[in-house]
């Protein structure tokens, strides 16, 4: 395999759950190659240096493999290699979130009656 669409490559790579968000990421620019925004259909090549934002981690990641199909995470681990520098800032980032709990990280959407409930009785002091 010699070449494989941007947008499929994440997908395999497991950066994007599917490839629709790897293509809105790309579309909206959060993701580059060699410092320049692409498009979906651009065919990513051995040796580039790709720019990933997938909304929670940020990565700089060399190209070392091409995959147009979903595999395993360890095999999927083996077509990039992550930069010093993305591994350090992602440690970082990792153990701010840990430090500092985000109070809305755990709303999922509407709250429930047994919710509703629970805050009620702490806001009431029952």
């Amino acid at each position: 395999m010699d070449n494989v669409r941007i947008d499929k490559w994440l997908w395999a790579a497991r950066f994007f759950k599917t490839r629709n968000l790897a293509i809105d990421a790309i579309d909206n620019g959060k993701v580059k190659i060699n410092g320049d925004r692409v498009k979906p259909a651009r065919l990513v090549k051995l040796g580039e240096k790709l720019y990933i934002n997938n909304g929670s981690d940020e990565w700089d990641v060399l190209v070392v493999g091409l995959s147009d199909q979903r595999q395993g995470a360890p095999i999927a681990r083996t077509l990039y290699e992550e930069s010093e520098e993305s591994l350090a800032r992602r440690a970082k980032e990792a153990e701010r979130r840990k430090l500092f709990h985000e109070p809305a990280a755990d709303l999922k959407g509407r709250p429930t009656k047994r919710d509703r409930r629970a805050r009620d009785q702490i806001d009431h002091g029952e």
